[in-house]
């Protein structure tokens, strides 16, 4: 059951995201910063956690999933170090998802030799 409630969160959210694009003319760009935010906002008010658990895949990987990370990391800092930890928690957190999508974006265009459209 864990595997059906993955494949249909993850892809409600796929196709909310792709009606968006479709039917607004919100650029990509603002829909992704859009989920991240809308992730963080759940996860400020403490629904992620049991939608995540509800969800699994479904819900931590998509770019909610990557709000709910920035957020936990913000929550954490602030708890240790006050004030400051508003900037330095999404920061830590945030730091390896970003550093991943760099290595491996930069090694698939080695691998697969990208070329600027004509």
């Amino acid at each position: 059951m864990d595997y059906l409630n993955a494949f249909w969160v993850g892809g409600a959210i796929c196709a909310v995201v792709q009606i968006l694009l479709e039917k607004t003319k919100l650029m990509p760009g603002r829909v992704m910063v859009l989920l991240v935010c809308t992730g963080a906002v759940i996860s400020f008010f403490g629904w992620y956690e049991p939608f995540m658990e509800y969800a699994g895949a479904g819900a931590s990987v998509p770019l909610l999933g990557y709000g709910n990370i920035l957020m936990k990391g913000v929550k954490e800092s602030v708890s240790q170090s006050g004030f400051i930890g508003l900037f330095q928690g999404g920061f830590k957190t945030g730091a390896v998802g970003c550093c991943a999508a760099l290595v491996f974006g930069y090694l698939a265009s080695l691998v697969f030799r990208p070329k600027m459209k004509g």
